[in-house]
């Protein structure tokens, strides 16, 4: 309890210093990382500042299709009379369409700062960790306001420990990769390679670990390795899955594929 209290207090004094650094009452924007899925991997600070926040922004055009909000609400029920702003980020690669929904999206941000407004912005893992988040808060950053992010329990280390094995250990090299990178250029990285929301790219990811595994395409020898994967990593929906076999039936986008090398 004295921890809760110790922690409660810092948050406020956080606050009332962002507010006392802003002399025309300018709100804060905090970039909030909710963690993988389990409420309860929520940290402290999370659930204090998302309190304290006048404003929570959510990465999706509705309350009932946003999981970073499922999560907050699971957690603070008391969530819903809080006031929403939905920013949807599009997964596109248009980059004229996303300028455009990057453009509103702040200046929404903005419009509430300017109000006097604190913003909670929602991420699901944590907002240093490819999150769409970072896109506003370096533009909020530029334009002179304060922005700050909040950590939380990133999916991959969540998704490690769902399934009771180490990222790296020693000299072990660990390689984060995102869907979007050429899968076949990391075989051969060695240590540990986490692939962030494969869903998309999952069949041609099993077919080149597939391959590499039996020491084809520009291997010379079959690759030691030890294949396993997580979908929707602390939700109910939660599926593990052990070797290529059963990594070939999973689905979902929050599909988080984690390969061992020997």
């Amino acid at each position: 309890m004295w921890y809760r209290k110790q922690e409660i207090i810092k948050m406020d004094k956080q606050i009332e210093r962002a507010g006392d650094d802003n002399k025309n009452n300018i709100g804060v924007l905090y970039g909030i990382g909710v963690g993988p899925g389990d409420p309860e991997l929520m940290t402290l600070k999370a659930i204090d500042t998302i309190k304290a926040c006048d404003i929570l922004a959510i990465p999706a055009a509705s309350k009932e299709e946003c999981y970073a909000y499922s999560i907050v609400q699971a957690a603070l029920p008391d969530i819903e009379n809080k006031q929403i702003m939905c920013t949807p980020f599009p997964m596109i690669k248009d980059k004229e369409k996303l300028a455009i929904s990057h453009n509103k999206i702040y200046r929404d941000i903005v419009c509430a700062l300017e109000a006097g407004k604190n913003v909670a912005m929602l991420t699901i893992g944590d907002p240093s960790v490819y999150s769409t988040y970072m896109y506003i808060h370096k533009r909020v950053m530029q334009a002179g306001f304060t922005a700050v992010m909040i950590s939380g329990v990133p999916s991959f280390c969540a998704a490690a420990a769902r399934l009771g094995i180490s990222l790296g250990e020693m000299r072990d090299e660990i390689h984060i990769i995102p869907a979007s990178y050429d899968v076949r250029a990391t075989v051969g990285y060695g240590g540990t390679c986490v692939y962030m929301k494969s869903g998309k790219k999952l069949a041609e990811l099993i077919e080149v670990l597939r391959t590499a595994a039996d020491g084809g395409a520009d291997t010379d020898e079959e690759a030691d390795m030890t294949v396993y994967g997580v979908t929707n990593c602390g939700m109910e929906s939660e599926r593990v899955y052990r070797g290529l076999d059963e990594l070939s039936e999973a689905k979902g986008y929050l599909t988080i594929v984690i390969v061992k090398y020997s």
